[in-house]
């Protein structure tokens, strides 16, 4: 008889494995982390390699001060097909779970990294804890939505940010317990703006002044692999510049740039008043730019909700948002791609007074611990 490809419940161990692999992974377990190591928990990180390089994301764990992950599988990036990269991020991960034999691992969000790592755990017969839970966009184009649902459905424990998310999973009629625990990005974001308050002078480097400027990123698939939504949306901010007197500034995703020089955009980009282009930058001068923007444009999930937390109104760049709480609260305007919608959105919020309230709870980072040790000691 051939050896059985699980393992038994008497095999495991009484620790935890974080799975990350992508900017957003790395700031939203980054609390968590801390909360571990505050606790004396036995942990371990592997990191997935999906967006592996210094400048987007070991960049983090050095200003950060986090621990370094016990895996690192490097050549990730390089596969070029959702379905390859998953594959191979599924088969390594299930080796250093075989190896480690933990009761519990974490993922965070909906990136292919953790449907890799809720796989390769969930056929192992280890407990899958889903941070991040139930958020949904309801636009099946998107890879993000798929992987969130079905992370969703092999999940045991659920870690729904808000009341909403939570009915989104009572809908979905999951298997896994239900925590409304708020978003670890409320964590991250305290946390790290106070070091990035300390150690960032990005706004000295880049000539900038509090609430002269405005931030715009662009890279999901959607976004920036399509060329009639990419030209749609730069156009949008071409119609911006020509509004507002104001720098805006441009840190551009290594998809971006591959994607506007294949679509010879590049040029177009190059000529567009007042945009500041320049490389990706660290955690904590990104939030600092952030932090003290005049307006946010953005087709990034995690951006919508740190402007949110950080009262700086926000222009989405999509046609949707899983991210319902911060229109709701009066934070963020979904513009769509529509140049003189991106116009109407900007002077709609700038028009806005950031008096909303946070809508994603208080103290995630406590409350996913404390369910997740009580699963480790069997209550």
């Amino acid at each position: 008889m051939s050896e059985l490809k699980v393992l038994r419940e008497n095999e495991l161990q009484d620790k935890v494995g974080l799975f990350v692999g992508t900017r957003p992974g790395i700031i939203k377990f980054s609390p968590l982390m801390r909360e571990l190591q505050k606790r004396g928990r036995d942990f371990f990180i592997i990191h997935t390699g999906q967006h592996y390089s210094y400048d987007m994301d070991k960049i983090f764990f050095d200003e950060l001060e986090l621990p370094e992950p016990r895996y690192k599988f490097l050549d990730v990036a390089k596969s070029r097909t959702h379905g390859g990269q998953t594959a191979k991020m599924l088969a390594r991960s299930e080796k250093a779970l075989m190896k480690e034999r933990p009761r519990i691992v974490l993922v965070c969000g909906d990136a292919n990294t953790n449907l890799a790592g809720a796989l390769a755990a969930r056929k192992l017969h280890i407990k899958v804890g889903h941070v991040e839970s139930g958020l949904r966009s309801d636009d099946w184009r998107m890879p993000e939505e798929h992987n969130r649902i079905m992370i969703d459905h092999i999940s045991e424990f659920l870690f729904a940010p808000t009341e909403q998310t939570k009915r989104n999973l009572i809908e979905d009629n999951v298997r896994g317990k239900i925590f409304v625990t708020g978003n670890t990005i409320v964590d991250a974001v305290e946390q790290n703006l106070d070091i990035a308050r300390k150690k960032s002078v990005v706004l000295d480097k880049l000539g900038l002044t509090s609430q002269k400027y405005f931030l715009f990123t662009l890279h999901r698939e959607e976004s920036v692999d399509f060329k009639e939504n990419l030209r749609s949306i730069l156009q949008g901010i071409k119609v911006l510049s020509e509004a507002f007197d104001y720098p805006i500034i441009f840190p551009t995703h290594p998809r971006t740039k591959k994607t506007l020089k294949y679509f010879k955009l590049d040029t177009y980009i190059s000529k567009i008043k007042n945009l500041n282009i320049i490389d990706p930058l660290g955690y904590l001068d990104f939030l600092m730019l952030s932090g003290n923007a005049a307006l946010v444009l953005t087709d990034s999930g995690g951006i919508q909700e740190e402007s949110c937390i950080l009262k700086v109104p926000c222009v989405t760049l999509r046609q949707n948002t899983e991210r319902p709480e911060t229109t709701e609260v009066g934070a963020n305007y979904i513009a769509g791609t529509e140049p003189d919608e991106i116009l109407n959105g900007a002077r709609a919020m700038l028009g806005k007074k950031p008096n909303w309230e946070n809508p994603f709870g208080k103290s995630p980072s406590k409350k996913i611990i404390d369910i997740v040790e009580n699963s480790l000691s069997g209550q």
